[in-house]
């Protein structure tokens, strides 16, 4: 079957994704800057943040898990636009918040609104974009959350003023945002990717599974299949619930390194409030590095490769975090698990047919992202119980045991791959 030439790029909508990645990324850098703060005005414990940590989860699941049956409804512009909107009335809630308690219902809100924009926006990227932009995209996700940070750190310390500022600046930016998808909601609409009946054959587009890199470009991109598929069919597949797991392991550590790194510099490392600010940036920032380098390496050489190199690159990074050999060591620990972890998320979204098959590759991926908010949320919160008990400097164990752990559901997921992959 001859595959239709792919619709041109629309470059307006292409700059907004853009923009809404990164508008996306600046909510999650903040917190770990300002949680210090933030416990301390509140009268709270540090492992307090575990809280709003489950309740952004139940949001993102939720929203997530749904994202799918919205964009059938609404269409991905209004999906974007009311998000956003949701995303922006969170933000300002944090500011104006009276009392810790009132925190929750607005973690809430910020993560319904992050999970069906992260959902809807990699839905649509996926299919027009391309595995280039589709990285690229994520990579200025990353960019996001290193200027989040860097926007609290300057609040806090340059400025002088409350953290709360820092959160109302953010919530000013996600609104413009809002406006933007608002007034384009017809265009998104407009210039969709293509129905079932105009997509091209998976059959044509997608690898076998165990071919690394054919399918790379296509695998999240394809139609729907014309028989259905039971859903039962689709968890029977091990290497769906493997998946699953990774992605909550990979995104726990990509988590808990920049949510908790702050408090190691400062309280384990004896850097002062600015310097670790400046390092969180870094962790970030290596994450956008990386994953501009990897679109272009994703079309060069072999992916599969590349993410097993990144996920022993994610154990050695962590290796350096745990050693304890002063700051210099953390930091350059975190940089590496930065920039190593920076292809790991979107490889292994856009390799899911590859593992599970063509025709549960749409469900599985929503599943993927469900369970990538759980183990942002959870994981993360059970390890800043760690710290409260063991101090700071237990850090560093906790990503190396979680980075050997991913490795190992990778290599489980590969093995049961021939098996599973039924398209």
């Amino acid at each position: 079957m001859t595959t239709p030439a792919p619709r041109p790029i629309r470059m307006s909508l292409l700059l907004l994704a853009y923009f809404a990645f990164i508008s996306l990324g600046l909510p999650d850098g903040l917190l770990g800057v300002a949680w210090p703060s933030m416990a301390d005005g509140f009268g709270v414990a540090t492992e307090a943040v575990g809280l709003l940590l489950i309740c952004s989860t139940i949001g993102y699941f939720v929203s997530s898990v749904t994202a799918g049956f919205a964009l059938a409804r609404i269409g991905v512009g209004w999906l974007l636009a009311i998000s956003t909107a949701c995303a922006s009335a969170a933000l300002a809630g944090y500011a104006l918040a009276p009392a810790y308690a009132v925190l929750a219902p607005f973690a809430l809100l910020a993560g319904f609104g992050g999970g069906a924009i992260d959902s809807g926006l990699n839905a649509y990227a996926a299919s027009a974009f391309g595995a280039k932009h589709m990285n690229w995209l994520h990579a200025f996700f990353g960019l996001g959350v290193a200027i989040g940070p860097l926007i609290m750190t300057a609040v806090i310390t340059g400025g002088g003023w409350s953290w709360r500022w820092g959160y109302a600046v953010v919530a000013a930016a996600q609104a413009c945002l809002a406006l933007a998808f608002f007034a384009t909601v017809r265009n998104w609409v407009r210039h969709a990717p293509p129905s079932a009946p105009d997509a091209p054959d998976p059959a044509a587009t997608v690898a076998p599974a165990g071919v690394p890199g054919d399918g790379l470009a296509t695998a999240v991109a394809t139609a729907p299949p014309a028989t259905k598929v039971r859903i039962r069919e689709t968890l029977a597949i091990p290497a769906v619930w493997l998946g699953v797991l990774a992605f909550a392991v990979y995104v726990a550590v990509e988590v808990a390194a920049g949510l908790w790194a702050f408090l190691l510099l400062t309280e384990s490392r004896g850097l002062s409030a600015g310097v670790a600010g400046l390092c969180v940036s870094l962790y970030w920032g290596m994450l956008f590095v990386g994953r501009v380098v990897q679109g272009v390496a994703s079309e060069r050489f072999n992916p599969t490769r590349i993410l097993v190199g990144s996920l022993f690159g994610m154990a050695a990074g962590a290796a350096l975090v745990a050693l304890p050999f002063g700051a210099w060591s953390a930091i350059l620990g975190l940089a590496v698990i930065g920039f190593a972890a920076a292809p790991v998320f979107p490889l292994l979204t856009l390799t899911t047919a590859d593992r599970v098959g063509a025709a549960h590759a749409d469900r599985v991926i929503g599943m993927q992202i469900g369970g990538s908010g759980l183990g942002g949320a959870l994981i993360p919160s059970g390890i800043g119980l760690l710290l409260g008990k063991f101090g700071a400097g237990a850090l560093g164990l906790c990503l190396l045991v979680l980075s050997v752990l991913l490795i190992g559901l990778y290599a489980a997921a590969t093995r049961t791959r021939a098996g599973s992959a039924v398209a």
